[in-house]
């Protein structure tokens, strides 16, 4: 299911591996976040992390007219508070997505499922 925009000059289609490229590089440049997290760890059968090429797994993309809403499975550094690299990770995704894509989100909810050490 890809996200289309109406504009002045015709349909723009934009897939969800695109969505979901833009929306995990912005999750995890946040200081804080280890890597992304698969939304179904048990059916895809690993806790790691997902490399870039697998961001999709992470994400999960809502479509509704030209407003998105956005669910980001996020692994998180042991020690940090969880509530301020999420609202990060909100704000950041929120900035990419209008900047590099030109859509709207109503809403980024971040989804911690797990816990790790930061490596030292």
């Amino acid at each position: 299911m890809a996200v289309k925009i109406k504009t002045k000059n015709g349909l723009i289609d934009i897939s969800n591996g695109v969505i979901a490229i833009v929306v995990g590089s912005a999750a995890t440049s946040n200081y804080g976040v280890v890597g992304m997290a698969s939304k179904n760890a048990i059916r895809d059968g690993f806790d790691g992390i997902l490399n870039r090429a697998n961001y999709k797994r992470g994400v999960v993309v809502k479509s509704d007219d030209n407003k998105i809403t956005i669910d980001v499975y996020i692994i998180v550094g042991y020690g940090l508070k969880i509530s301020e690299v999420s609202r990060n990770v909100q704000d950041s995704v929120k900035f990419n997505l209008k900047n590099q894509l030109g859509i709207d989100t109503q809403a980024v909810n971040v989804i911690v499922q797990s816990v790790k050490l930061l490596d030292e």
